[in-house]
């Protein structure tokens, strides 16, 4: 991944977005499973938490999910971007996945067309995160610059 620009300038603008997020998607799982937690774990129709359409099973995912991008915001380092490369992909697949399955009994995740349009942005945020928030030393920067521009970078 030596095209992936390293201490990006605007990294912490990244971070901080990918971790509000995070608690976000986290929160957001915690208030629907304690809200949904009277239905099947699968139900259909679900209950509307903070704006999204959840059940329980939904429920479980988004903790896992919000506390895993939570996680890598705390922690930082390249751990950061790696997790939210997957977590960006993950929301950008479920969200496509989701809304074929919108109309059906397959629909097991209670969603609606705000739950994938929401899994969208997400994915979104967490790729740009992901895309943008490595960290190296000097060195790695002006490899990486060197690379990408053919130049040596100017200190």
């Amino acid at each position: 991944m030596a095209h992936i620009p390293i201490n990006h300038p605007l990294r912490p603008l990244y971070r901080a977005l990918s971790g509000l997020s995070g608690l976000y998607v986290l929160i957001f799982g915690i208030v629907g499973y304690i809200r949904t937690s009277d239905l099947d774990f699968f139900a259909r129709h679900g209950e509307w938490v903070l704006g999204l359409r959840t059940n329980p099973a939904f429920s479980v995912l988004s903790i896992v999910a919000g506390a895993a991008v939570l996680v890598g915001a705390l922690i930082g380092r390249n751990l950061f971007p790696l997790l939210n490369l997957a977590a960006g992909i993950v929301f950008l697949i479920a969200g496509i996945v989701m809304m074929l399955l919108l109309q059906t009994d397959a629909n097991i995740l209670a969603f609606s067309m705000v739950n994938c349009v929401m899994s969208f942005i997400f994915g979104m945020v967490f790729l740009a995160a992901g895309l943008y928030g490595k960290v190296g030393s000097t060195e790695d920067e002006d490899a990486e610059q060197t690379f990408r521009t053919g130049q040596p970078a100017h200190h």
